[in-house]
């Protein structure tokens, strides 16, 4: 391993305390390339203390609400300018298709830019009052230290999401990566200084949930916590947060249903059901997981389905022609093929995939076929727990109500996708639905001013949109008394 990454505080990159590194593995080949940086209680400690100051600090607490936002079009522009290099980084050490990483980062601008603008355009209010010659108004102000900790699948884009509109708030941030994919973010954290921020106004610590994490969640200087990732995670994290009475956006898993009507456009929806699925080797939150199709049209459908999946290229990530990349880890590509096992051990049958996938010149990458099963019951583990893979379950409706009832039956609420030409179906369907977005004859897209969260278990609070804003930014009422006569002093003022 030639490379080395140290963890960012006050603009620099530093050491761990204690000098301790763990490997980061390229998925495709199977084998590390890299070490990273441990961040134990000591440097978590240092980071949080150099955002906590940063936050005091002239330097960005008295800045403008319209200077942030240069500061963040500036960003903007930076990660415009190294979005292949990012992409490069990103595929490195996640192991998602070049194609797909370029398109994020040439992307991910927006988001900067979307908060920039929205940045001076947080307002108070001047409150009507019931009491005479007093001034009501209110004041919106940020939190303070703003603990993001992004998942392995879309590091960078799912930082911006966070950062963002953490920054246009007036918050300080440290940034904890998954231990699985924390590569690309030294490169954005240079960008971070190119652009000007000041010192400790954004950081990065390096390491695993358990230790880093943890930590980092239960520092008392935290003031708030957004977190992407499992649903295990996000409890811990949101118990920690609840015993702290600090404020928590949660972005969890998800079970998402693509609900194919008979009057569907059969080859788009074919189309959109495996782009929901295969695109990213599966490895989304929102990943269109379960096909609800109607009974009608489903051979046809399922046909369909299946010559498209059966084109899609599993190869090097690296290379713009390859459809399905490898699983991002080991630990994952174990728990997907278990899934399979179980599924074919619970009675569904494998129309399609099923096997560890083999790639000429990456014969130890974590690579999986392209799966479908069908004859999957609503209540088998398959059609209930998140694969986070490219394992797709079929299951017929011949009703709207069951359709809606089999979309709506497992714990969670991320998103959902629908396919009609009935208009009038589609905003009955899609008020039905429980799902944080959802999506009519397309499917897994995405903007900076859309909110996007879950519903149930599926997470709390939105990123994106002003919702997202208004996360990182508490309220404060101020009274102004116009009387010349102070009022009796042992008698509350109603």
């Amino acid at each position: 391993m030639s490379e080395r990454f140290e963890l960012f505080i006050d603009n620099q990159f530093v050491a761990p305390s204690a000098a301790r590194y763990f490997p980061t593995d390229n998925p495709a080949m199977g084998k590390p390339w890299a070490e990273v940086a441990a961040a134990g209680t000591d440097d978590i400690d240092r980071a949080v203390r150099s955002a906590h100051r940063a936050f005091k600090a002239p330097g960005w607490a008295a800045m403008t609400a319209s200077d942030r936002g240069v500061l963040l079009n500036r960003l903007a522009d930076l990660v415009a300018r190294d979005a292949e290099a990012l992409a490069v980084a990103e595929v490195r050490d996640n192991g998602k298709l070049l194609a797909e990483m370029k398109g994020q980062m040439a992307y991910m601008p927006r988001w900067f830019r979307y908060y920039a603008g929205l940045a001076d355009k947080v307002e108070g209010a001047v409150l009507p009052s019931d009491k005479k010659n007093m001034v009501s108004m209110t004041r919106l102000e940020p939190l303070g230290v703003v603990a993001a900790i992004v998942p392995w699948n879309s590091p960078l884009l799912l930082t911006s999401w966070k950062l963002a509109p953490a920054l246009a708030a007036g918050n300080t941030v440290v940034i904890k990566p998954s231990e699985y994919t924390s590569t690309s973010i030294a490169h954005f954290a240079r960008l971070v200084v190119e652009a000007g921020f000041p010192q400790g106004v954004v950081n990065v610590v390096t390491g695993t949930g358990a230790e880093t994490g943890a930590a980092l969640v239960s520092h008392p200087l935290v003031r708030a916590v957004a977190f992407t990732g499992g649903e295990a995670a996000g409890i811990a994290i949101a118990e920690t947060a609840a015993r702290r009475l600090i404020p928590v956006t949660l972005e969890l898993g998800g079970k998402s249903a693509n609900v194919v009507f008979a009057d569907a456009d059969l080859d788009r929806a074919a189309k959109g059901v495996v782009g929901g699925i295969f695109a990213a080797t599966g490895q989304t939150c929102v990943a269109g997981s379960r096909l609800l199709v109607h009974q009608s049209v489903k051979d046809e459908l399922t046909s369909r389905i299946i010559d498209l999946a059966r084109t899609a290229r599993m190869g090097d990530p690296m290379s713009l022609d390859t459809h399905v990349g490898p699983v991002t880890t080991r630990p994952q590509l174990d728990k997907i093929m278990a899934h399979i096992d179980r599924a074919r051990a619970e009675g569904a049958e494998c129309l399609l995939g099923g096997k560890r996938g083999t790639v000429p010149g990456h014969e130890d990458g974590w690579f999986v076929e392209p799966t479908i099963f069908d004859g999957v019951a609503s209540a088998s583990r398959l059609a209930r727990e998140e694969v986070f893979g490219p394992v797709l379950a079929i299951m017929p409706f011949d009703e709207e109500e069951e359709a809606v009832e089999i979309a709506n039956s497992t714990d969670y609420g991320l998103a959902a996708g629908l396919w009609t030409r009935d208009l009038n179906r589609a905003h009955r369907i899609s008020q039905a639905l429980e799902a944080g977005s959802v999506w009519v004859n397309t499917y897994r897209t995405s903007a900076p001013m859309a909110p996007f969260g879950g519903y149930k278990r599926s997470g709390l609070g939105r990123e994106g949109g002003q919702d997202a804003i208004r996360q990182f930014l508490q309220a404060k009422s101020i009274w102004i008394d116009l009387n010349d006569e102070a009022p009796p002093p042992f008698v509350m003022r109603l």
